[in-house]
């Protein structure tokens, strides 16, 4: 059975995403901060095993280079859990996001068959990605601290303009060394976006900005509006603990 993209198959996929986090949620409830960093620490292992997996089963690993966001999520995600970080912590809360575009926005990957291990090294890693930084927080392990949204702005910035400058290299070298693709083409990267946009919501930005590495720079303020809803709470409780000074 393939996944497809918003089919039966896929809808009750992303149930069961959010019933696994729910179902960890509350297995982990109970347990001592202890028990639960160690659990979550030990799924936070799955990003990196997607990694490794895409790595060695494409057979082309500059195009499998951990350089998406997902990806980078995957590899900060183990020192976030273990140890309970609050600037990682916070920082994932954002990061997360590509998790969620990977597993609802999967056009790329909806001829995947559900029972296959590519389905699996996708699907499941993709699902911890964006399950267990709400949990740290859910389950008390980390504290939300408003003052983070700055550095989670800054890090993200700097995190995009690197990734940008490995594309220009890794494109660079593919085409010095005739790298080819699958379909024998010479290989080109993109990740993170920063060349061209793949998506409509990144076709907009191209309207606005159409050019490289600028054109993502929108998604900065639009990564704000969306954490000042996630924070809104306790930037109101740090106001009002200010005004009664």
């Amino acid at each position: 059975m393939l996944w497809g993209t918003f089919g039966l198959t896929h809808i009750l996929s992303l149930l069961l995403a959010a019933g696994i986090i729910i179902g960890l949620y509350f297995i982990l409830k109970g347990k001592s901060p202890r028990t639960q960093t160690l659990v979550l620490g030990v799924l936070s292992f799955a990003g990196i095993a997607a990694i490794i997996f895409n790595l060695v089963a494409w057979d082309s690993p500059l195009e499998y280079l951990p350089f998406r966001l997902c990806s980078l999520n995957a590899l900060v995600l183990p020192y976030a859990v273990f140890s309970r970080s609050k600037a990682a912590n916070n920082l994932l809360l954002l990061w997360a996001l590509g998790a969620v575009f990977a597993l609802v926005v999967n056009t790329a990957q909806a001829e995947y068959e559900i029972l296959s291990a590519t389905f699996a090294f996708y699907y499941f890693p993709h699902v911890l990605e964006l399950g267990i930084p709400i949990l740290m927080f859910t389950l008390g392990l980390v504290k939300k601290d408003p003052r983070c949204i700055v550095s989670t702005l800054l890090i993200t910035l700097a995190s995009y303009t690197l990734i940008h400058f490995i594309n220009l290299g890794v494109n660079a070298y593919a085409a010095a060394n005739q790298c080819l693709d699958w379909a024998g083409n010479v290989i080109t990267v993109n990740y993170m976006y920063s060349l061209q946009p793949e998506n409509p919501l990144l076709d907009l930005f191209w309207s606005i900005i159409p050019h490289p590495y600028f054109y993502m720079l929108l998604a900065l303020p639009v990564a704000a509006v969306y954490l000042l809803p996630v924070y809104l709470k306790d930037i109101l409780a740090a106001i009002k603990a200010r005004h009664h000074r």
